[in-house]
């Protein structure tokens, strides 16, 4: 092992150690991310067609008079992307803590990142 593969190796063992658990948690998501295929949430920009996988930190619904809708926030660890279902009250496998991929066209409501009624693979529980 040369020099620099040991203060590489030891740069990323004291970040371990220092860094807080969001930030390892950021970390594992953005590796998981990359591995499903997914572009990082804070590259999308309005317009594009992406595909964005991440874990479902909130899941609400929201009962409107003329359209009820069913909102999650997925996070991959770089950035949020709301998920919107128009018309639905609940999706089985849509809840808090899920793993899952989603595609569709980005856009932007109230400076947030949104897809709405995108198609999406869950993945397996852990």
């Amino acid at each position: 092992m040369s020099t620099d593969e040991r203060r590489g190796s030891l740069r990323r063992m004291l970040r371990r150690l220092t860094a807080s658990e969001a930030e390892i948690e950021a970390q594992e998501l953005r590796q998981e991310s990359a591995e499903h295929g997914g572009v990082p949430a804070r590259q999308c920009s309005r317009g594009q067609v992406v595909s964005v996988s991440g874990r479902l930190r909130t899941v609400v619904y929201t009962p409107r008079t003329n359209l009820p809708t069913l909102e999650a926030d997925l996070y991959d660890g770089s950035d949020v992307v709301t998920l919107v279902w128009l018309g639905r009250r609940h999706i089985s496998g849509i809840e808090p803590g899920r793993h899952l991929t989603a595609r569709g066209r980005v856009a932007v409501r109230d400076d947030r990142k949104v897809i709405y009624n995108p198609y999406y693979e869950l993945e397996p529980p852990k």
